[in-house]
């Protein structure tokens, strides 16, 4: 089996300590590997190959970020192809800040873009849904 070193914040790697004490993981190791195998079906889920996406891509990130909100700026610039629609929101008075993509194109795409979002800065928490547009209901009349 091979061996991977992973940095990541002290308060992270906290949270993982506690998932490892109260669900009984034999440790970190076997957290990481179920995380891993999650994260790659779900990439490689059969039903989403060669068909067109639309993903909803939330980050959420400490308020008065400029770097973060640049990066997110050069994310929109660099995946202009496949964003349809951005938007900011600052939330919770000035606590935190919302950016809003959505975002069309094949699994490849929508992958790279969650890819390049999550790579923003570690204090961005990101979320994203993804719809087939097949699967779009078009009403009879």
């Amino acid at each position: 089996m091979g061996i991977v070193s992973v940095s990541m914040p002290e308060d992270l790697l906290e949270e993982i300590d506690d998932i490892v004490e109260t669900h009984d993981y034999s440790g970190r190791s076997e957290v990481f590997r179920e995380a891993g195998r999650k994260l790659v079906q779900e990439f490689r889920e059969p039903s989403l190959e060669d068909r067109d996406l639309v993903a909803i891509v939330s980050a959420l990130f400490p308020y008065d970020s400029p770097a973060v909100e640049t990066k997110m700026t050069e994310l929109r610039h660099t995946h202009a192809s496949a964003v349809r629609s951005n938007s900011h929101s600052c939330i919770c008075g000035d606590q935190g800040c919302v950016e809003t993509f959505i975002i069309e194109g094949e699994l490849a795409t929508v992958s790279e873009f969650v890819r390049d979002i999550q790579a923003t800065n570690e204090d961005v928490q990101v979320e994203y849904s993804l719809f087939p547009v097949d699967s779009i209901q078009r009403p009879t009349l």
